[in-house]
């Protein structure tokens, strides 16, 4: 996807200085700086501060942080070891895990001699498998907005939450991937763009990249989505997920819920975009789903230019007050329209879900 007149994707392996390039997150949409990940230790706090953020580009970058690992020491105990320590940075999205665990069983059986070149080789798999499970699940996703807008003859409004563009993959993105390909093919369309509080992925990061493919876009605070959906303003929402159980439960980004709640009150179709690395395989009960509990700062504290231009982070509450800061919710699957995959649409159901996506 694009920044200015470039095409970029969120992560990439550069064999000139062999380290693993990132775009830095956390400086979007005020600044735009590439930089260079040189071990898995840097890797491991690119991840805990979320300089790259998603649940696919997160799998992605522990994909190559084992891989730097492999690079460091040439020994599966030490791999191992910062395998464990990349699965501890972020627990609630299950591509994370996912992506460490292949690899380590991928190089459990290599000479420690090709240990390196057996996990950039398993790394850049995952780097492409996921693009192309994005780039399908936009092609998904495409049909029932066209179906949408051979209905109503007009532009679509989709509401969205927090960030599942490419910028929260390695490029397509899931919740927004049917939006690029919609636009492509000539829809008319109109995103609602939920700011998402506390770290405002919505209103830096999704908007930024839908001003970057010049696709119509209007910033609105969490809140408004309910009343937006009450007067009619809102045709479908597409959200993105950290985790998925096979029972159709979702775990995402923290306001999901209340949108899925407001979506069904209005007779909204809610759609969630996910690769199957997305899906957990092994919990039956969302209950059991770990929710990652953030720094309070990621709430009290923001972001913003001053008037001379700098980037400063202030506080905005009062010094004394108590924050919480759960960074996801979950959204039972009776409140799902259905899950938008590579593999093609289902219902939020287990019997569906294994049908599609178990092989």
């Amino acid at each position: 996807m694009r920044i200015g007149d470039k095409n970029y994707q969120t992560i990439w392996y550069d064999e000139d200085n062999l380290s693993v390039k990132i775009i830095d997150q956390t400086k979007l949409p005020h600044e735009f700086i590439v930089k260079d990940i040189h071990n898995a230790d840097e890797m491991i706090n690119a991840i805990f501060t979320m300089e790259v953020r998603g649940a696919p580009l997160i799998g992605g970058a522990a994909a190559f942080g084992i891989t730097l690992a492999a690079k460091e020491n040439k020994d599966l105990d030490f791999i191992t070891q910062k395998g464990s320590e990349l699965i501890k940075t972020r627990p609630t999205a299950i591509n994370l895990e996912w992506a460490v665990r292949r690899m380590i069983n991928k190089l459990s059986n290599v000479d420690s001699s090709n240990l390196f070149e057996v996990a950039i080789q398993e790394a850049q798999e995952i780097i492409k498998e996921d693009i192309n499970f994005c780039e399908n699940i936009g092609m998904h996703g495409l049909k029932i907005i066209d179906e949408i807008y051979k209905y109503k003859k007009d532009t679509v409004n989709i509401l969205t939450h927090c960030n599942a563009g490419w910028l929260a993959t390695i490029d397509w993105g899931t919740a927004t991937s049917p939006i690029y390909h919609a636009n492509k093919a000539g829809i008319p369309l109109h995103i609602w763009v939920d700011e998402t509080r506390p770290r405002n992925q919505g209103a830096n990061l999704t908007s930024f990249e839908l001003n970057n493919e010049k696709i119509s876009n209007t910033i609105i605070t969490d809140n408004t989505g309910g009343i937006l959906m009450q007067k009619g303003f809102v045709d479908m929402c597409i959200v993105g997920s950290d985790r998925t159980l096979h029972t159709g439960d979702v775990c995402n980004k923290i306001g999901t819920y209340l949108k899925a709640l407001a979506a069904y009150d209005n007779s909204i179709p809610f759609y969630v975009a996910l690769p199957s690395s997305t899906i957990d395989w092994e919990i039956d009960n969302y209950k059991d789903i770990p929710i990652e509990e953030r720094n309070n700062k990621e709430l009290s504290h923001i972001n913003g230019i001053d008037n001379d231009g700098n980037l400063k982070n202030i506080l905005i509450y009062p010094q004394e007050s108590k924050c919480l800061n759960l960074a996801f919710d979950i959204t039972p699957s009776k409140y799902i329209t259905g899950l938008i995959t590579e593999k093609g649409i289902c219902k939020a159901d287990k019997s569906e879900i294994s049908l599609l996506l178990k092989n």
